[in-house]
């Protein structure tokens, strides 16, 4: 048991780490739908690759897509539009009107008593063209209507009763606004106008579209028409080796599948598909381990990148598994090119071009014709990766998403072409879903920048926004310290020549060598850099007081960097560019000045922690060896050689470079880089051999 316990806590990070895949893939499976797959991979047009296929079970012929489109088009061409008479309506509107009527007649013949013979008159002439108007009815006039003939036939229904009628035998509001007009002139004596204002103000739409009675008719119609075309026994022939796939063989192949999948996902065989899913989805995680485990430590070193890998699969299995399930008309929506965009922005193409590849082939169990799908996503992924090797701008983002489409559409016309020997088979619908999905692609640039703050990671497009000079913190350091900032930028193209020389993050060292020195702003005149007026403040203090600003600068850089929200890889250039060394001219002065006393070695030691990567070690070299070349009064190459020997060689002395990645070959050749760039500097040639 003892030794259970010392493995797992020995282990405990590969432990970790092997749970995440093994929930990656529980959580795979039960995204997965529990259905079989066919086991013949067929495409039409091309020759069958299998063993003659020997009908397994007697199942149906399904229609082609386009035979069941014609035949609904056809069987649509009898259905009648149902339309309800709403005679409630009619009632309300007429005691409105007749109440209106006395209204306006009170109010226009109040004082002629006399006239109560003609108000009869004119009420009943205006209720009788009411009821002419209504008992027809006014059509109300929908999409499906608008261009019908007037001989159209439609159903209305009044009071449960359907009745076949013309449209030209129902008004509508123009209609029976024309015929309101007309025929109070058949009437003697009539106030045309009040009857024609209270008509014209009742006329209302009583005659309204029947949806739901309608579509149960066009389903009816619909439900007659048969899926299918005929029959295969079981044990009937299909196809034989080699034997062309044609459009019959491929409608009956498709037939087949459809229904043996559909057999498969409703038997005792789903412990089995269950099993087979368990097997594919660990061989599939199983291979992203092992390639992250030796060939990239520092990326399975750190937990939180690999969980933002496995979520970036699995989010694109969830999506993809919703659309095939619910929408697979749109499966070539899915902006799939998503996953090497983050994950080449993130790490590198080798890896973005490996996820890419487990995430299409996971994703391939799901969809139908998946060796057209994988071939269409491999070539498209390889694309996006080969756009974004070196991303310096965000317009990118817009090449890379017209490159996809390009690709997508490329891809599918060669596709067609070999399935139908022609273009008349191009579904043009495909083009709208692949500008979609390359459109899609766009919103990379937010994800990035929400998986940056979610796991603190740090791409490209930052660091290039974080190096310009114009960013406020470096245009204060400009301002307030110039001295350091030149320094700054001397550091920066030394520090970033040689990483180029020994392999690392160019634009990550020289970010951070920007930025290393900003805790100076506040103090600049206590850094001999920026000293113009030959007034040296730290002849003012002791050497304990100048030591304890001078180390100050690294921690007040780290707060300033925070207080900025600069990224914890910047801040580490911070952190770790003096290390653990001592402010030597301070504590050399000390300790001659006051050569009786014991020196307290960290008041002028600096906190650390020592540099811990290529970049950050770099980094140290070339700010001690800038630094401490402004002080050469003859700046020959003997004197370079020697100034560049004496400060790396020390710096290794005092074990500075204990944690960082970097070999004894790498520092060799980082001396010859600030050898050469110095003396470029200084305008110096090398010295040629006599």
């Amino acid at each position: 048991m003892k030794k259970i316990l010392t493995y797992l806590r020995n282990h405990y990070a590969d432990i970790s780490k092997g749970s995440l895949f093994i929930l990656s893939v529980v959580l795979l499976v039960l995204i997965f739908p529990k259905e079989g797959k066919f086991k013949y991979e067929f495409r039409k047009g091309k020759p069958w690759m299998h063993e003659d296929l020997i009908a397994p079970f007697d199942f149906a012929i399904l229609k082609p897509e386009q035979e069941l489109e014609e035949e609904k088009q056809f069987a649509l061409k009898d259905l009648k539009l149902y339309f309800k008479k709403d005679e409630e309506l009619y009632q309300k509107q007429k005691e409105k009107l007749i109440n209106d009527f006395e209204t306006k007649w009170q109010i226009k013949y109040s004082d002629k008593r006399r006239l109560e013979q003609r108000k009869e008159k004119n009420r009943n002439v205006c209720l009788a063209i009411f009821d002419t108007i209504m008992q027809h009815g006014i059509i109300e006039l929908t999409p499906e209507i608008e261009d019908k003939p007037e001989d159209y036939t439609i159903v209305v229904i009044t009071n449960n009763v359907a009745e076949e009628k013309q449209l030209g035998d129902l008004f509508t509001i123009h209609t029976a606004d024309k015929f309101i007009h007309s025929e109070p002139d058949k009437f003697e004596p009539v106030d045309k106008n009040l009857v024609v204002g209270l008509l014209e103000n009742s006329l209302i739409q009583n005659i309204k579209f029947d949806t739901k009675t309608t579509e149960r008719e066009k389903q009816a119609l619909l439900d007659k028409i048969s899926l299918t075309r005929g029959m295969v026994q079981s044990g009937e022939r299909i196809v034989s080796k080699g034997e062309l796939v044609s459009g019959e063989k491929y409608i009956v192949l498709e037939s087949l599948r459809l229904d043996y999948e559909s057999k498969l996902g409703s038997s005792f065989k789903y412990a089995g598909i269950l099993a087979g899913q368990i097997i594919l989805l660990s061989v599939s995680m199983l291979s992203l381990f092992l390639f992250l485990f030796f060939f990239k430590k520092e990326i399975y070193a750190e937990t939180k990148k690999i969980v933002l890998i496995l979520i970036c699969i699995l989010f694109m299995v969830l999506i993809t598994s919703l659309v095939v399930k619910y929408k697979p008309d749109y499966l070539y929506l899915i902006p799939i090119c998503l996953i090497p965009i983050i994950t080449g922005i993130f790490f590198d193409t080798r890896l973005a071009l490996f996820v890419h590849l487990i995430t299409i082939i996971i994703t391939g169990l799901l969809v139908p014709n998946s060796y057209e799908y994988v071939f269409l996503q491999l070539f498209a992924g390889t694309v996006t990766i080969l756009s974004i090797v070196r991303l310096e701008r965000r317009s990118q983002f817009f090449l890379t998403s017209v490159m996809i489409f390009f690709t997508y559409s490329l891809i599918y016309t060669g596709m067609t072409l070999i399935k139908e020997g022609g273009l008349e088979g191009i579904n043009y619908v495909y083009f709208v879903l692949f500008a979609g999905s390359a459109t899609f692609t766009l919103f990379s640039y937010p994800i990035i920048f929400i998986f940056e703050k979610l796991f603190g990671l740090i791409t490209d497009v930052t660091l290039l926004e974080l190096s310009n000079t114009n960013n406020k913190v470096l245009r204060e350091l400009a301002l307030k310290a110039p001295g350091t900032f030149q320094h700054s930028m001397q550091v920066a193209n030394l520090a970033e020549e040689a990483i180029y020389e020994i392999g690392g993050n160019p634009l990550l060292v020289r970010t951070g060598a920007l930025f290393h020195d900003i805790g100076k702003i506040d103090d600049p005149l206590f850094f001999i850099e920026n000293q113009t007026t030959g007034v040296n403040p730290h002849d003012e203090l002791t050497y304990d007081e100048s030591a304890r600003i001078i180390i100050g600068h690294v921690i007040k850089g780290v707060e300033k960097a925070k207080k900025h929200k600069l990224p914890e890889q910047i801040i580490d250039f911070i952190r770790t560019h003096q290390g653990t060394r001592k402010t030597d001219y301070f504590y050399t002065l000390a300790k001659k000045d006051n050569p009786d006393e014991e020196i307290d070695e960290s008041v002028y030691t600096y906190h650390g922690p020592d540099p811990f990567s290529k970049e950050t070690a770099v980094l140290m070299m070339a700010d001690t060896v800038e630094a401490a070349s402004r002080s050469l009064k003859n700046p020959d190459e003997e004197a370079i050689n020697n100034l560049v020997e004496n400060v790396i060689n020390k710096q290794m002395e005092n074990r500075q470079f204990d944690n960082a990645d970097i070999t004894f070959r790498d520092i060799k050749n980082i001396k010859k880089i600030f050898k050469k760039k110095l003396m470029n500097i200084y305008h110096l040639r090398i010295e040629y051999p006599e």
